[in-house]
């Protein structure tokens, strides 16, 4: 990936979404190629801690509904877009449907707009795992499409995909689209709508047990953030990938059980797991990648090991402790 990420020396690049998980290492990893970049968040599930605070990342409060203020980012002339700013996920958007509907199409759409007003060379677009629908076979391919849509947030993600193909073929926008599986690792506060490696490590740490959703026999395709950084990174450069969807997962299985066994036992939490009924949106038994694409397209596309990714994500978790407790929300 040497020649792809030097690539972005001296350009400028927009991360929205930048002090999130994936967006924060994305805006690092940018920064750390010599990249200008500018971080957008209005802080509404993240904090400012989180984003790396380095002389050529410059952090901008901001909602991208906000019609002002994301004007005033693109006057900054971005080069590449990275549209991480997203109303997550399936539970919340059950909750607050309006509010998922507004940011993740309306916001999406705006950005969408001003790339095309403003020149943008490319746009990646993060779109999700919940495209797919868990009445397909696996392992979950591109080219398969979803049958029957269970949340929102599904619904508007793929609305955010259609949007980018219609800004491809009629205005002739560079659009990739990133169909991400399960992220975990350093940079996700854990609270009631975030992902279940952080809200499992969170409850460990404090001796709790870890409650699983169903049977636990669910397995999920938990793909480790400085992965799908990469793969990121290789999608706003790399010609080949322009027009596609291309998932990135680690293209593993692995069952909700064993994913709390491992992480008891590597805090050493004794309070073991209970069990909750399966809320009604989550008819996904099974998830697993097609890795096929991105291996093809995307050199040295590395693929972490679940117990090293843990270790890494624990290791910070601990290493942050005190912002996390007082900035977790549950």
């Amino acid at each position: 990936m040497e020649s792809v990420t030097s690539a972005y020396a001296g350009k400028v690049v927009l991360v929205t979404g930048a002090a999130g998980a994936i967006g924060s290492n994305l805006c690092r990893r940018l920064a750390q190629e010599g990249a200008h970049v500018l971080a957008l968040d209005d802080l509404s599930t993240s904090k400012r801690w989180n984003v790396p605070n380095l002389t050529n990342v410059l952090f901008l409060e901001g909602d991208i509904l906000d019609e002002t203020q994301l004007n005033q980012v693109f006057l900054e002339r971005p080069e590449i877009v990275f549209h991480l700013a997203g109303f997550f996920a399936n539970q919340n958007s059950i909750e607050h449907p309006e509010k998922d509907l507004m940011v993740n199409g309306m916001g999406t759409l705006r950005v969408l707009i001003l790339c095309e007003r403003f020149g943008v060379e490319r746009l990646v677009y993060p779109s999700s795992s919940a495209a797919y629908n868990g009445n397909l076979l696996l392992p979950y391919r591109e080219q398969d499409g979803p049958i029957a849509l269970t949340s929102p947030y599904q619904i508007t993600k793929i609305l955010g995909e259609q949007y980018c193909n219609f800004f491809a073929s009629y205005h002739g926008l560079k659009v990739v689209k990133a169909r991400i599986f399960n992220s975990y690792g350093p940079g996700e506060i854990p609270g009631k709508y975030r992902n279940v490696i952080s809200n499992f490590i969170f409850l460990a740490l404090k001796g709790a047990p870890l409650p699983i959703t169903g049977t636990g026999d669910e397995t999920r395709d938990f793909t480790y953030v400085l992965d799908i950084v990469q793969g990121l990174l290789a999608m706003g450069i790399l010609e080949p990938l322009v027009g596609l969807s291309v998932n990135l997962g680690s293209g593993r299985e692995t069952a909700i059980r064993a994913l709390a066994e491992i992480i008891n036992v590597e805090i050493g939490n004794k309070a073991g797991v209970c069990y909750v009924p399966r809320r009604r949106w989550d008819s996904q038994l099974r998830r697993q990648a097609s890795t096929t694409r991105a291996e093809e397209l995307i050199p040295s596309m590395p693929r972490t090991l679940l117990q090293d990714g843990l270790a890494e994500t624990i290791g910070w978790f601990r290493e942050h402790w005190d912002q996390i407790q007082a900035d977790a929300s549950f």
